[in-house]
């Protein structure tokens, strides 16, 4: 079951599991940080990451691999991954539709990390509540 916490909390009073993590904590507390007031914002262990969820549904994900894991509408696959560090997420060999890898480099930069963010929260608020 994923967490979810009143709107009063802060990232900085959340409760933490101290469970060792295998994904970039400092990227985490960042997405944290910008998804902070995101309506229906919970948070689970996914893909071997900490993916953020809206309503039900991952949005986006500190990854395992190093930079994101975001969630976007499949008919814009193709055009999000012409933008730089963006790149299709494979699973066992194949390429999923609607799901983007965005290396490190793509979100060294607060902004950057916000424009993801916003597109892989927007396509998940688009999306039935779960």
């Amino acid at each position: 079951m994923p967490r979810t916490y009143p709107d009063h909390l802060t990232a900085v009073t959340r409760p933490r599991d101290t469970a060792a993590m295998a994904y970039d904590e400092e990227l985490a507390e960042r997405l944290r940080a910008v998804l902070q007031g995101e309506a229906g914002l919970s948070e689970k262990r996914m893909f071997g990451g900490l993916a953020f969820l809206v309503n039900g549904n991952m949005a986006v994900s500190a990854s395992s691999k190093g930079g994101l894991l975001l969630r976007v509408d499949p008919s814009e696959t193709e055009t999000l991954v012409a933008r730089p560090h963006a790149e299709p997420f494979e699973m066992r060999g194949r390429d999923m539709t609607g799901w983007l890898r965005i290396a490190p480099e793509g979100v060294q930069s607060d902004a950057d990390l916000r424009r993801w963010a916003a597109i892989g929260t927007g396509y998940a608020r688009s999306l039935p509540a779960k």
